[in-house]
This record gives structure tokens, sequence and C-alpha cells, in this order.
């Protein structure tokens, strides 16, 4: 009893951590957002992981860089702009920076 008790507890644990992480970087995949990036490496744009640490601390971050996942930017991370997208809503924007800046 009490191993399907511990196995059971794991399964849920590993559903509720694992869920959100994906549920988001389907928005981001959904976004067009992975194509210039990735969670743990540079590919055009700088890994998510990366932007965390950047900016680990930062109070006024989440709001920064939800404004710049809509309207783009550049000369953070190099000579590459990050385009505007307009097909990215402000919750989505917002969702979108809640997951990135979670990563540790």
């Amino acid at each position: 009893m009490k191993y399907t008790l511990w196995a059971a507890l794991s399964v849920v644990t590993t559903l509720v951590v694992n869920t959100p992480v994906q549920a988001d970087q389907a928005l981001a995949t959904a976004k067009n957002c992975m194509a210039c990036h990735t969670v743990d490496k540079k590919l055009v744009g700088p890994a998510y992981k990366d932007v965390a640490k950047k900016y680990a601390g930062d109070a006024k971050a989440a709001e920064i860089l939800a404004g710049k996942v809509i309207k783009g930017g550049a000369g953070v991370w190099g000579p590459v702009p990050m385009p505007a997208n307009a097909q990215v809503n402000p919750a989505e924007s917002k969702k979108l920076v809640a997951w990135i800046l979670a990563m540790n």
C-alpha cells in the first residue's frame, strides 16, 4: 500500500511540475518564438535560461520584456534585432515572460 501511494504521489508531482512548462512552451511554439529561441542554448536569439539569469532580481524585467515581446527590440543581446510580434497579445506576452523568468 505504501509503495502505491508513493508511486501515485510521484506521478502527480511530475504532472504538476511539468505541465505548466509544456503549456508555456507550446504557447511559445505556437507564437513562433521557438524559431529563434530555445530553452537552454543560443539560437538566433538568446536562450531563455540566459534571459532569466540576466534579469534575475530585476523587479521591472517582466514589464519591460513583455513589451519587447510585442514591439521587438535591439542591442541588448547583440546586433541581431528581435522583430515585433503582433500576433502575441499582452496577456500571452506576460505569460511567456513569466515562464521565461521562472527558469533558473
